[in-house]
């Protein structure tokens, strides 16, 4: 009986990776199936193949460029600029001067600056994975649409959170469009600790006053917290490379654009809580959040297809999808420390 993980470049894992590399689309084979061979490839140490992600990380760097144009910043969206929007094509708005005083100089993060990038998703996967400790030890932490990242959480998800996306519908439907009281939203941004907030604020038109809206309000409050919003024109080109890769829908989750934008970022990146099925691999059903079971309205995004193209980028060695519990699962203390 073979003790421990195999290495990734074993024979044995070889196959169990070009398993999953054949199947070319995901109805090309049932979801157990797919399960099944996901779930061998998990006896396999995950380990980077360095010429498979660089060779990626140059695709997206010619199409997308993160560390460019991920945000607005003064650089890429300069004052007068007429902004499209990412979905009202007709729709444009005048870069005045109190719209790009809100802009930060240039892009706040170079390329490939961060080792370790952790982004979490918000999937059922993750709950009671015990992942916590090992999501804050990653230099740099992606969590999206303000997700609970307290106490009864941490333990699986953990606190670190370098940036944080706020869909506006959130703000909208929970927090009146801060336009009655503000300070419970600024409280809940206030659980994110330092970190970066990032809202797409020119998706459409609806979206750009509410997302102003939190810009004025951190600076009202007297918050440090940086407030960015994601430069359409990076958005629209992260939706054709993922159309180009198979994975085509109204819009893309906020996962996948974080995912996208760290593996520019970041030396190595790992996902936790990314899974868009009912099961988790071992045929258990899940709740679709790890804090609720509400589902997202169909046919806007196409999550399964999202998660079977970062399956097929694990087996490649570009990225790491985590969907098992975490070495970290038992709780002792270290050199003092006590974890969850």
């Amino acid at each position: 009986m073979h003790e421990g993980p195999y290495e990734f470049n074993c024979s044995t894992c070889k196959k169990f990776r070009q398993d999953i590399m054949d199947v070319k689309v995901l109805s090309m084979v049932k979801t157990t199936e797919l399960f099944k061979r996901w779930r061998s490839l998990q006896v396999c140490k995950w380990e980077q193949n360095k010429m498979e992600t660089n060779s990626f990380k140059s695709l997206l760097s010619r199409c997308c460029n993160a560390p460019l144009f991920l945000f607005t910043t003064k650089k890429n969206m300069p004052s007068g600029t007429k902004l499209r929007y990412e979905v009202d094509a007709s729709g444009t708005l005048p870069i005045r001067s109190e719209i790009f005083r809100m802009f930060p100089d240039d892009m706040p993060y170079s390329r490939s600056q961060f080792r370790k990038c952790a982004v979490i998703g918000n999937g059922g996967i993750i709950k009671n994975s015990k992942c916590g400790k090992e999501i804050d030890s990653a230099d740099f932490v992606f969590r999206c649409n303000i997700p609970p990242i307290s106490e009864k959480y941490a333990v699986d998800v953990g606190y670190k959170t370098n940036i944080v996306t706020v869909n506006p519908s959130i703000i909208t439907e929970r927090f009146q469009k801060l336009e009655k009281w503000r300070k419970p939203f600024f409280q809940v941004l206030q659980t994110y600790k330092n970190s970066s907030v990032v809202l797409p604020a020119f998706y459409n038109t609806q979206n750009t006053d509410v997302s102003f809206r939190v810009k004025y309000m951190m600076d009202d409050f007297g918050s440090q917290k940086p407030v960015y919003f994601f430069n359409p024109q990076y958005l629209l080109s992260v939706q054709r490379f993922w159309a180009l890769q198979g994975v085509r829908a109204k819009r893309l989750t906020s996962g996948v654009m974080l995912a996208t934008a760290a593996m520019e970022l970041c030396e190595e990146v790992h996902l936790y809580g990314f899974w868009a099925f009912s099961m988790n691999p071992s045929g258990i059903f899940i709740m679709h959040h790890y804090y609720d079971n509400i589902k997202p309205r169909p046919g806007f995004h196409a999550m399964p297809n999202e998660i079977f193209s970062f399956l097929h980028l694990h087996s490649r060695g570009i990225l790491h999808v985590h969907t098992n519990p975490c070495r970290y699962s038992a709780c002792v203390e270290i050199h003092g420390e006590t974890c969850y």
